[in-house]
């Protein structure tokens, strides 16, 4: 299982909202060659994390299956950040897009790039949320612990959750969507 974490905060080279290019990062994870999309999150909007100015992110999480060399897979989120026209510059920026592998078949690595599990996934609700949605029995392959105990050290009484956003279509995955026997979430790409 590879689990790709998607958000932004600024408008795409088009002028389009976050929210269009989250939708269109996941269109293109569904096609990139060896790799089959097979659940995608809703969509939450959360402040950003550390605390600043920025303006609110969309956050959501794409569940795909295959064998990617992690180095190759990096290499083709960050071609679909640079069409998105993501800049990178000072940790915590605000960007148009962010691709993020969180994990990728449970491998366990410091180096080379990218570390794997996401070295500070299991610390924001931004990200857990709705990877419980995709992966509600993960575990986190360094830690041990599964998503819904990471997730409730993270959702503290008088912080505010991450929203979620409501879906632009019927085709579109909604909040606590429902899942088969398996625990699998089925959704088709935006």
């Amino acid at each position: 299982m590879i689990l790709i974490a998607i958000g932004a905060n600024l408008p795409g080279p088009d002028g389009a909202p976050p929210i269009v290019t989250c939708r269109l990062a996941a269109q293109s994870l569904a096609e990139l060659p060896g790799l089959r999309l097979t659940a995608l999150s809703s969509w939450y909007a959360s402040a950003p994390d550390p605390p600043s100015d920025q303006p609110d992110y969309v956050n959501g999480m794409a569940r795909l299956a295959g064998q990617p060399e992690p180095a190759a897979l990096l290499a083709a989120l960050h071609a679909i950040e640079a069409r998105a026209g993501r800049v990178r510059g000072a940790a915590n920026a605000a960007r148009t897009l962010d691709l993020d592998i969180i994990d990728c078949n449970g491998a366990v690595r410091d180096a080379p790039d990218p570390v794997l599990p996401h070295p500070r996934a299991h610390l924001r609700a931004f990200v857990l949320l709705p990877l419980r949605e995709v992966a509600p029995d993960w575990v986190h392959p360094r830690l041990g612990l599964p998503v819904a105990e990471l997730l409730k050290s993270k959702m503290r009484p008088g912080a505010p959750p991450p929203r979620a956003i409501p879906p632009a279509s019927p085709t579109e995955p909604s909040p606590a969507p429902p899942r088969d026997p398996a625990g699998v979430r089925r959704s088709q790409p935006p």
